[in-house]
């Protein structure tokens, strides 16, 4: 019996496995994991368990429905999957503290997310500690203690989603719930070597959520897998009429752009911070392990691009030290101004600094952080995906009890902007530290990149080599891309397309293609390189030339640029990018090709010819040559 009740055990999968041979064996089941849960030796992790009668109740219904006809998986397709849910977040007839036992009321209905998981079978077995008001990213804000660390007791567990994460990685229950406004579903999983699920805002309707931050709040998922974390999503997910911030997917979009390389083809980008703005505040480790994690997602196929990160950051500080702070006041500050004695102290000194906050800062933070977005959105034209770490570090409980104010916000370095600038993301355990403490790493993409992120990040998962959780099983292996990333820029309605943007799924195996080399401004990254995603082209690769060519720093009025002219005798290898579009669509992409540049023929190692940029012999008189660089991304980072 042990032997599927155990971390390994409560995976969706290895659960209907057993289900599906027997759904009697759900009782089973349940009643080791009541033994193990009460064996568990941290008394604040729950702060209140369903009644284990209603708990069997509930098994019995389930499997009186499952036998009978529309039953079964299809009905039930989280059939007898045990969860936690977060005590922000309602279930009928249980109390929701938000961890301020004055704050508590009865809940008269599930939440929107309980609801909708409960329809698919999955049952309730508490809810789970939590730092006050969602107000924290440390995990020690709770009058019903501190949720223990499962790896080494004397650091924090991360939070505010504390209990969420620990009852995932303790193996107590398959998935947990918690939210996320500045990073509590995605620090925590990284501190617990557990995924964390941040979708996109409104996604997930925050109905029956005590806010945080409304415009903002986000329920996220823990889970032991990143399948496990999307099975949820798919089924808690939708629009809800009754949620002001409720939103559903768009429909589907043409696929196009380096996301289609990526899951298609094996070859994506992805962003990394640059190195000036690369922050662990002294944490050496894991600035290695973050340095290993880059180079585990090259190995799987993918260029990364330097980033800058300075909007990112100072979209993060409108958070706590901008004006999205006074929204935390329209959430709990009239309890908090009648009931000051029942807020934490560490509550009550975040908050003291809105009453300063006005309504014009509202709006000067709110234009800020428009023009901010305005620019990220561009960066993400030319990447799939960022990648962080998920904290740049982790401290000690009394190191946090002696600075909880600092540390806390130091931990939110690459979490805080997520949701001001409605991104979504996926953290994903990378690595395991010295001392035996979990270390993470976070997939951030735009807005509804959920599938996309889900392929990715299992790939980068199982490369890993980690286990489960707090357990001793290996992470499974990925299964195939079944996904593609939601592009990032706007497709225009048909009507207005050029017949190459047409193809409702990008373009059709039977549309003809053209391979075309680019060796300057056209590379991923570079400034001219949305010419290409914007016609629908993906990478196919980053080659090299035969060794016949030459490679020149060109000068005209407000630009620099590569031209290329082949020379057979005392020529060099060019590295250079070899993307794909429709054969359509390179007759508008010629248009933007001035003088002295054209395209010609570009003879690449193992003999294949393709169109590609070359330079006309004039262009290159007294121009600089910068062949010994070997490509124009090296003569940029050298110079």
């Amino acid at each position: 019996m042990n032997a599927i009740v155990n971390v390994e055990g409560l995976e969706i999968a290895v659960l209907h496995k057993h289900f599906a041979a027997d759904p009697g064996k759900l009782f089973l089941v349940l009643e080791s994991l009541r033994r193990k849960i009460d064996d568990h030796p941290d008394p604040a992790l729950w702060i209140s368990r369903v009644a284990w009668d209603r708990v069997l109740e509930r098994a019995r219904a389930l499997e009186k429905s499952f036998g009978e006809a529309g039953g079964g998986f299809l009905r039930y397709p989280l059939y007898g999957i045990p969860f936690a849910v977060k005590d922000n977040i309602d279930v009928e007839g249980m109390d929701t503290t938000a961890a301020c036992p004055a704050f508590a009321y009865r809940a008269k209905a599930d939440s929107a997310a309980v609801a909708r998981l409960r329809d698919a079978g999955a049952i309730v077995i508490g809810k789970t500690n939590m730092d006050q008001f969602a107000t924290g990213l440390v995990g020690t804000r709770s009058p019903y203690g501190t949720v223990r660390n499962p790896f080494l007791s004397e650091y924090i567990p991360g939070g505010s989603s504390s209990g969420s994460a620990v009852a995932v990685a303790a193996g107590l229950v398959s998935f947990a719930l918690g939210t996320d406004t500045a990073g509590s579903g995605r620090v925590p999983a990284g501190f617990n070597n557990v995924v964390g699920l941040k979708p996109t805002r409104g996604l997930i309707s925050a109905r029956g959520v005590v806010p945080a931050c409304r415009s903002l709040d986000c329920i996220s998922v823990f889970a032991l897998t990143v399948a496990d974390a999307s099975s949820v999503l798919e089924q808690c997910r939708g629009a809800d009429s009754l949620d002001a911030f409720s939103r559903s997917a768009p429909v589907e979009r043409a696929q196009t752009g380096p996301a289609t390389a990526a899951a298609g083809r094996g070859v994506f980008h992805f962003g990394i911070p640059e190195a000036k703005h690369l922050e662990f505040f002294g944490d050496v480790e894991s600035e290695k392990l973050f340095r290993e994690a880059v180079e585990r997602l090259r190995t799987l196929g993918g260029v990364s691009l330097e980033i800058p990160f300075a909007p990112f950051a100072e979209a993060a500080r409108l958070l706590y030290q901008g004006p999205w702070l006074a929204e935390r006041m329209a959430a709990y500050g009239d309890f908090l101004a009648a009931n000051p004695g029942e807020v934490l102290p560490v509550i009550r000194e975040v908050m003291g600094r809105a009453g300063a906050l006005t309504a014009v800062d509202g709006f000067r933070g709110y234009y800020r952080l428009r023009e901010l977005r305005a620019g990220i959105e561009a960066l993400f034209k030319g990447m799939d995906f960022l990648l962080t770490p998920t904290a740049p570090t982790q401290y000690r409980l009394s190191e946090v009890a002696a600075d909880p104010v600092n540390l806390n916000t130091r931990l939110g370095y690459y979490t805080n902007f997520v949701n001001l600038l409605d991104l979504s993301a996926l953290a994903v355990p990378a690595a395991r530290k010295e001392n035996g403490l979990p270390f993470g790493v976070t997939l951030i993409a735009p807005a509804f990149a959920e599938a996309g992120l889900a392929d990715m990040g299992a790939r980068f998962h199982a490369a890993t080599g980690l286990s489960l959780g707090t357990g001793s099983v290996p992470v499974p292996q990925a299964s195939p891309p079944h996904s593609r990333f939601v592009p990032t820029r706007d497709v225009l309605p048909s009507s207005q397309q050029a017949p190459w943007q047409q193809a409702p799924r990008g373009l059709s195996a039977a549309a003809p293609l053209t391979r075309l080399a680019v060796a300057g401004l056209h590379l991923s990254g570079q400034p001219l390189n949305h010419q290409l995603l914007d016609l629908g082209a993906s990478l196919a690769g980053v080659f090299r030339t035969v060794p016949a060519y030459r490679l020149y720093a060109l000068e005209r009025p407000g630009r620099k640029f590569p031209g290329m002219i082949r020379q057979t005798q005392a020529g060099a290898a060019v590295e250079l990018e070899v993307w794909e579009l429709a054969l359509a669509a390179l007759g508008a992409f010629l248009e933007n090709v001035k003088e002295p540049l054209s395209i010609g023929t570009v003879e690449l190692e193992g003999g294949e010819k393709v169109k590609g940029f070359l330079c006309e012999p004039s262009g290159i008189i007294g121009a600089q040559e910068i062949t010994r660089y070997g490509g124009w991304k090296a003569y940029l980072a050298e110079t």
